[in-house]
């Protein structure tokens, strides 16, 4: 009779995402999952042949961690893709380890590309550039493409430590942004 496993898939995947969370994927070694998940190394290699197995399944948690990270931010600003920029930005500073593995890594994402994580299941993009066509936007479309370079360069230059506005100067930079691009 063979021993009952006494660690789970899910366990694992949840010592690798508090691991990633804090200190990066790359910093993830079956040893110190091991010792995170508290066992040893055998359960890991048991559930996973190799790390792209476990990889995908933390991408799988930040991502979700990330919609939930959205869907609870206090969206309270009337120009369109503001509140879109200040959770993005405000993921980045608060989680950049996360951050980067969604959108900075180029990792393996099971067919979502970065529009799809931001978009959510609650199409969060789709609102804001039907948002933005209610306040008069010409092409909402191309602001949106324009917004979004610039949202995702403050949330990398947040992740570098290179970005330290508050949030009243985030939401007026977005807005003069917002404004800028509207009229081109």
């Amino acid at each position: 009779m063979s021993r009952k496993a006494t660690i789970t898939q899910k366990e694992i995947v949840n010592a690798a995402f508090k691991i990633t969370k804090k200190e990066g994927f790359e910093q993830i070694t079956s040893r110190k999952l091991a010792a995170s998940a508290g066992c040893s190394t055998q359960p890991i290699f048991r559930i996973y042949e190799n790390m792209d197995g476990l990889k995908k399944d933390v991408y799988d948690k930040a991502a979700a961690y990330y919609e939930d990270y959205y869907n609870e931010f206090n969206k309270t600003h009337d120009v369109p893709f503001v509140d879109l920029g200040l959770a993005y930005i405000g993921f980045a500073q608060k989680y950049p380890h996360l951050f980067t593995l969604l959108f900075i890594s180029g990792q393996e994402t099971g067919g979502r590309s970065m529009y799809d994580l931001v978009n959510g299941s609650q199409e969060n993009v789709v609102k804001e550039i039907n948002k933005a066509q209610q306040k008069g936007a010409k092409n909402a479309q191309q602001l949106f493409m324009q917004m979004w370079i610039f949202i995702h360069g403050a949330g990398c230059m947040a992740v570098t430590g290179d970005y330290d506005l508050d949030e009243a100067s985030s939401v007026s930079m977005l807005e003069s942004a917002y404004k800028a691009f509207s009229l081109g």
